[in-house]
């Protein structure tokens, strides 16, 4: 993750850096077996092969890799280019610079004619904590919810990011899949159902229900798990498809909560909080609803472990929200 081209790591750090990241191995190795398979899958990146794991695919597919070096307009002009000939493109990069630097492109070369373009934004949020306001991802959900067309997902660990990805093979038009750092703990075992715009739904509680997306849906359950503790009865739904997200489950969960708390690695403007906050709107709930993530705000600089906890995104922060909503007066 440094400004100079395909700086490789030694053998031993490469290896640590993915047995530290597994959801890393299932992104190059997923796509790997579809190749294997038939599928004319190709792949690529903007200088981040080792960052993203996208080296393992290089390995087992050389003639299917593209290294389009520090140029992320130009991937995804050219993914769409691929596309157009027969291909099935899957392209990877940090998602603040895939949201950022080419949103104008996902937009106009690939989400208005509807090709089968898969963009994969990795190290999503504030994982990124060191690099700054420059690598992090606040704003990536609202930006591609927001254009037409395409499909917004956010997979929470290495076997669901698996499961999506096979579906993609078959699924129509863009894409938009956004992972974290691929060190998410294992929530969901090797045969999960995955079905794109219908949610996972763990429970719907009687007295809350977190709507988690992504990163947030392990920290989420665990939270619950400590609240059920206190005599709550604390609900999680993983609400995996941002976009076109599934309003039957929202509404389900309106109806039979009297508070949901959403809860996303992103602003709480126009993410996974703002697509609920539609859809109660649309409609006539009594269910009250607090959107929980970073507040119209720049994040800090820091290691993410550090970023969870101050901005209360870790299980324990997350037990605290809830526990104040709960208290909180109706408004």
């Amino acid at each position: 993750m440094t400004g100079t081209p395909d700086r490789q790591p030694e053998s031993w750090q490469l290896t640590d850096l993915l047995e530290r990241a597994p959801g890393l191995q299932v992104l190059a190795d997923t796509l790997a077996d579809l190749a294997d398979e038939g599928h004319p899958i190709v792949a690529g990146t903007a200088d981040l092969k080792y960052s993203n794991g996208l080296v393992r695919f290089e390995h087992r597919h050389p003639d299917k890799y593209v290294q389009f070096g520090i140029s992320e307009q130009h991937m995804v002009s050219a993914a769409a280019g691929m596309a157009t000939a027969g291909l099935k493109p899957y392209v990877a990069t940090f998602a603040s610079f895939l949201a950022l630097l080419a949103c104008e492109q996902i937009r106009t070369d690939i989400a208005y004619p509807g090709l089968p373009v898969r963009l994969i934004g990795h190290h999503s949020g504030i994982t990124l904590g060191f690099y700054g306001t420059s690598h992090h991802a606040l704003e990536d959900l609202a930006i591609m919810r927001s254009i037409a067309g395409l499909t917004v997902v956010a997979p929470a660990d290495a076997n669901s990011l698996a499961a999506l990805l096979r579906r993609s093979i078959s699924y129509p038009g863009p894409m938009y899949i956004r992972i974290g750092r691929g060190q998410e703990p294992d929530l969901y075992g090797p045969t999960v159902e995955f079905q794109v715009g219908k949610a996972i739904v763990h429970h719907i509680g009687q007295d809350v229900t977190i709507v988690a997306t992504g990163s947030m849906v392990h920290p989420a359950t665990q939270a619950a798990a400590a609240l059920a503790k206190e005599g709550l009865d604390v609900g999680v739904i993983d609400m995996h498809t941002i976009k076109p997200i599934d309003q039957l489950t929202i509404k389900r969960a309106a109806v039979a909560s009297p508070l949901l708390v959403s809860v996303e690695e992103h602003s709480v403007l126009g993410g996974l909080g703002g697509a609920i906050a539609e859809i109660l709107a649309d409609g006539h709930y009594s269910a009250r609803l607090h959107r929980h993530g970073i507040h119209d705000q720049y994040s800090l600089i820091g290691p993410p472990t550090h970023l969870y906890r101050h901005y209360h995104l870790d299980a324990e922060g997350i037990a605290s929200v809830v526990r104040e909503q709960v208290g909180a007066p109706e408004v």
